[in-house]
């Protein structure tokens, strides 16, 4: 299931994610400070409970749920969301909803790189991780 995703991952690269920010309506400045931050992702599976728990210098996040069961997030830029989080031909599929709206972060596994896919209406951010050693 979500076992493959476990570990921690690095950010390595990161593109049109102002983009995806300011879709989500995200402020200039918090979008500057995003932009520069390079966040680690701690991935860990236990029993039937996944927490994702991401950090970087500038704020720190921690969701834990169980694959298929609607949560309550709050997320990093502070919206309230609906979250369901679901494992569909090997990605780990994170889908947000909030006043109507959509967004989804697919995350992708091979070998030693996760790929982070944001997509909110048109706009599609790609952000790339390495599994730290």
């Amino acid at each position: 299931m979500a076992e493959a995703f476990v570990g921690t991952w690095n950010l390595k690269t990161s593109d049109k994610f102002d983009d995806y920010m300011k879709e989500l309506g995200v402020g200039f400045a918090t979008r500057k400070v995003g932009g520069m931050t390079k966040p680690t992702t701690l991935i860990s599976v236990e029993g039937d409970t996944v927490t994702l728990k991401t950090q970087s210098t500038i704020k720190n996040t921690e969701i834990s749920f169980k694959l298929g069961e609607e949560f309550d997030e709050t997320t990093a830029d502070d919206r309230k969301v609906k979250s369901i989080v679901t494992v569909e031909d090997g990605k780990l599929v994170h889908i947000q909803r909030w006043d109507g709206k959509e967004t989804s972060l697919v995350r992708e596994v091979n070998g030693n790189a996760l790929t982070l896919t944001l997509k909110l209406g048109d706009v599609v951010s790609t952000r790339l991780y390495e599994r730290a050693e």
